[in-house]
């Protein structure tokens, strides 16, 4: 059991950039979080799903080009044309962590269910793999959200795996239609109450309990956003542990 009790990183935390094109990628410290919560293996082993992204090849390259050196296992399972692991549960539940790109919530989740990865999913987190992503990959653990899988106008996503029982905000500061329609959502019932994450800040939950908040910059935080006695939204605060 790699992790000793069921744990999701909900992040809207990327890739860092090396800043030699816009693919040469480089881990970043929440990857060093999402391994110490795995256990710490020697040779941690990391299963990247691109699903959400079409499994872009262009990004597939990029995190394999990311770990290249390290002392992580990379794989990755895409599902375009057909699944690249002939086994995939057996496959998955072999990991330490599990990390989902961003990208179409919608289509990731569709798809997923298509092949059955909502249920081996919930057997992984069950089992104590870590399953961790940003943006479409920090959504789909919950029950819903706001995404642009629809196009530039933000709409509620509601059909989330729902591994931990709230709603999730993602690029809570950089994306001027996210901190309104959270909140509308939450106040209007269509979401149930949750956290938000402005860029650069990921989300720990043991079992479906958050633990804390971490952000690999300083002034980005998380946000509490809850129905009021009033029926508006009503939002707190959460600061956030930096991470190294």
């Amino acid at each position: 059991m790699p992790a000793d009790a069921p744990t999701v990183l909900a992040t809207s935390i990327g890739f860092d950039s090396r800043r030699r094109g816009p693919y040469d990628w480089a881990p970043g410290p929440v990857f060093d979080l999402a391994v110490e919560l795995a256990g710490a293996p020697e040779h941690p082993r990391l299963c990247y799903l691109g699903t959400a992204t079409g499994d872009d090849p262009a990004r597939l390259a990029a995190v394999y080009g990311a770990f290249a050196g390290s002392a992580v296992r990379m794989s990755h399972l895409s599902l375009f044309p057909m699944p690249t692991v002939a086994e995939v549960r057996a496959h998955l539940l072999a990991q330490d962590v599990v990390w989902v790109g961003g990208g179409s919530v919608a289509n990731l989740l569709a798809v997923w269910r298509v092949h059955g990865l909502d249920e081996v999913l919930a057997e992984c987190w069950r089992a104590g793999v870590v399953l961790g992503g940003v943006s479409a990959g920090s959504l789909c653990w919950h029950v819903g959200g706001t995404t642009d899988s629809y196009g530039p106008d933000l709409r509620p996503v509601t059909n989330g795996l729902g591994l931990i029982p709230t709603s999730n905000g993602v690029h809570y500061d950089s994306e001027e239609q996210r901190r309104p329609l959270y909140h509308r959502l939450v106040a209007d019932g269509t979401l149930p109450g949750g956290h938000a994450t402005d860029d650069g800040v990921g989300l720990v939950y043991r079992g479906t309990d958050l633990v804390e908040a971490v952000a690999d910059r300083p002034g980005a935080a998380a946000y509490r956003v809850e129905r009021g006695p009033d029926g508006t939204a009503v939002e707190t605060r959460l600061e956030p542990r930096r991470l190294r």
